[in-house]
């Protein structure tokens, strides 16, 4: 009897804790609620961080904390909130530009910045007051160091309005201090890569959009008879939009086309092998300019960029294709003869490839050019093929009916 007593009396005072707790979370709810709405809304903005904290998360370079960064971007949003109170929160329109470039249409039009520059900035000072001057054209080298000499005779017939970029195959690039201009240039450097992997990864079309031409060049031209801005002068009276200075007829010349007139200033036409032109207009006989010291206008560099292929690094072959990038291209593709360079064929980049069953390095080099050339034929037909039959057209020189 005596356990059934103690049991039922501990119980009681069980229950009754409970209950209590049970009301006292209630009656504090309900004083809570009563407490806040008695006062105003608390503004986030004029909430202040304890001293620690703020001088932790200080730029002690600027004085800027972040605090007062917070501040500024509460401030903001506030003033959005205010001048939208008539509309529930979940209502307030959200940002969406079609016309945007793609993957930026949630940003307002006013802080997209679609096309950006090579022009280095300073880590101080006003960010308006950076550059004195703002090259209009850009140059481009792909070296190694053996022709550190050449490429300073180069680069010196290049005036301020350039801008100077070298990509380093070899991966030597403080040898190159030693040079004033160097110091100004930009250099990028990948072992043993070609100009058109460079050109590919480096100088996008928004990239490079404030520059009027772009030259892309090797490192073994001679430039004894060239002036980069009389070059520039001829090439706008001409209306070239791809070019190349002349070739010296007695060195490194492979074709008619870019052999130098002492007679003329441009020439866009030439004579070829007996048979090699079935079409005046067409390559090797017009339209036509070779790979080495190739300059492009901006809009034709948009789309010869778009043609390079990231594993076809060689390049060849793009030659008989650029004319796919202007119109007509027999009038705006040429050879400037006032401002001619030596090709001195220098196999410095051809010594980069490696040696295998017994044969030089440049032999293995060469042959990869060979098969890219045939490769990027095919591709460029079957794409062309393919187009025109999707759009429901008989391609050009088929023989189907």
């Amino acid at each position: 009897m005596a356990k059934p007593g103690i049991l039922g009396r501990s119980s009681m005072p069980r229950s009754n804790e409970g209950m209590r707790l049970v009301f006292s979370a209630v009656i504090g709810i309900m004083l809570g609620y009563l407490f806040g709405i008695s006062f105003p809304t608390v503004n986030i903005t004029k909430l202040h961080f304890p001293s620690s904290i703020v001088s932790y998360i200080e730029d002690r370079n600027s004085g800027i904390t972040t605090q007062t960064l917070l501040n500024h971007a509460w401030t903001s949003a506030n003033s959005h909130k205010k001048n939208n109170s008539d509309s529930k929160s979940d209502e307030i329109p959200k940002i969406y530009v079609t016309s945007n470039p793609k993957g930026a249409e949630r940003l307002p039009p006013g802080i997209v910045v679609s096309e950006t520059d090579l022009y280095p900035r300073r880590l101080w000072g006003e960010p308006s007051e950076d550059l004195t001057i703002q090259p209009k054209y850009l140059v481009t080298f792909t070296v190694g160091i053996a022709q550190k000499a050449n490429i300073d005779a180069a680069v010196k017939k290049f005036s301020e309005n350039f801008t100077i970029m070298l990509f380093h195959y070899d991966g030597r690039t403080t040898e190159w201090d030693e040079f004033e201009w160097s110091k100004r240039a930009i250099h990028v450097s990948v072992s043993k890569q070609t100009k058109w992997w460079y050109a590919k990864r480096f100088l996008h079309p928004d990239v490079v959009a404030r520059y009027d031409y772009i030259f892309i060049w090797d490192e073994d031209l001679g430039v004894q008879h060239f002036n980069a801005e009389e070059y520039i002068k001829l090439v706008r009276k001409h209306g070239l939009e791809i070019s190349q200075p002349g070739l010296e007829p007695d060195r490194g010349l492979t074709w008619q086309m870019t052999k130098r007139r002492g007679d003329r200033e441009v020439h866009k036409v030439t004579e070829e092998r007996p048979g090699w032109c079935s079409d005046p207009h067409l390559p090797p006989c017009a339209a036509f300019v070779e790979i080495m010291a190739t300059v492009f206008s901006r809009d034709a560099w948009r789309c010869v960029w778009h043609m390079i292929q990231n594993d076809l690094i060689h390049g060849w072959g793009l030659d008989f294709a650029l004319r796919k990038c202007v119109e007509p291209a027999h009038e705006k593709i040429g050879v400037v003869d006032a401002q001619w360079i030596v090709h001195q064929g220098v196999p410095s980049l051809g010594n980069q490839g490696k040696s295998e069953n017994g044969r030089a390095p440049w032999e293995g080099v060469r042959g990869r050019c060979r098969k890219e050339w045939g490769i990027f034929q095919a591709r460029l037909a079957d794409a062309e093929k393919k187009y025109y039959l999707d759009q429901g057209i008989t391609p050009p020189n088929s023989t189907s009916v």
